[in-house]
């Protein structure tokens, strides 16, 4: 009698083991996936994400290669990219409706600025295009890619990024500057009951990064504009002095003749 418990036992025992390796094993791909899918609906752009590795057992993981591309219409092929986001996510939260993420780090993200400052520009279309897929989302009551799943960050963290400016503006000289970021910190998104969606936290998340990258292209356009403005001075008083010296010139010449 107790033989076929042992062996029922044991072979349970097993299929948990096996099942607990290939669910540690999808893990990532599982999240490369949902990036992927459920990304592009709600920025209207290309999203991809080279791999994904997450523990199941301490929920750390790492994030490879986040590409977020530009809107249609815009010459440079991406918005952002990151080498490498490490994340941390509270195990059990994985299958549960809200996701409890305990820490996301992303370092050294390339972001590119395409446009204008006062007219149109990538990131404030991409922006644009997130408002708009949360206005839609909140008519219907539905994620954008169907599933209901809810967030909590405890702490995002941005550091070391570079914005490559691409500014549509003469003084500029059509040039391509970069300039470094500073540090965007922001910490317990989505700690209600209700969490906030993944378009709720793509919104809010763009919102810092475009915040940030506009107020350091500001600067390197009033710099610009400073340069030239400096450097017209500089011609103008050149050109004041030559006329000045030619016209010394004419009148010390004129009293030789005298």
């Amino acid at each position: 009698m107790k033989k076929p418990i042992v062996k029922i036992a044991i072979i349970a025992v097993v299929c948990l083991v096996v099942l607990f390796v290939v669910l540690a094993m999808s893990l990532g791909s599982i999240v490369k996936k949902g990036v992927e899918r459920v990304g592009p609906q709600i920025t209207k752009t290309e999203m991809k994400l080279d791999g994904a590795i997450l523990s199941i057992l301490s929920g750390s993981g790492t994030l490879k290669g986040f590409f977020l591309g530009n809107p249609e219409g815009y010459s440079t092929p991406s918005a952002i990219k990151v080498g490498e986001i490490s994340v941390g996510v509270k195990p059990r939260s994985v299958i549960a409706d809200k996701i409890h993420v305990t820490h996301v780090k992303m370092k050294a993200p390339e972001i590119t600025f395409e446009g204008t400052l006062g007219g149109k520009n990538n990131l404030n279309q991409i922006l644009d295009n997130v408002e708009a897929s949360s206005r839609d989302a909140d008519k219907t009551q539905t994620e954008p890619a169907g599933p209901s799943k809810k967030f909590q960050v405890d702490d995002f963290l941005i550091s070391g990024a570079i914005v490559n400016v691409n500014v549509s503006m003469a003084m500029v000289g059509g040039r391509s500057i970069s300039v470094p970021l500073p540090e965007i910190h922001f910490t317990n998104l989505g700690t209600g009951p209700e969490g906030v969606t993944a378009a709720e936290l793509t919104k809010r998340i763009l919102n810092e990064v475009t915040a940030a990258t506009l107020k350091v292209v500001e600067k390197v356009v009033a710099d610009a504009g400073k340069g030239v403005t400096d450097a017209a001075r500089q011609e103008a008083s050149k050109a004041a002095t030559n006329v000045l010296d030619k016209a010394t010139k004419g009148v010390g010449d004129l009293f030789k003749k005298k």
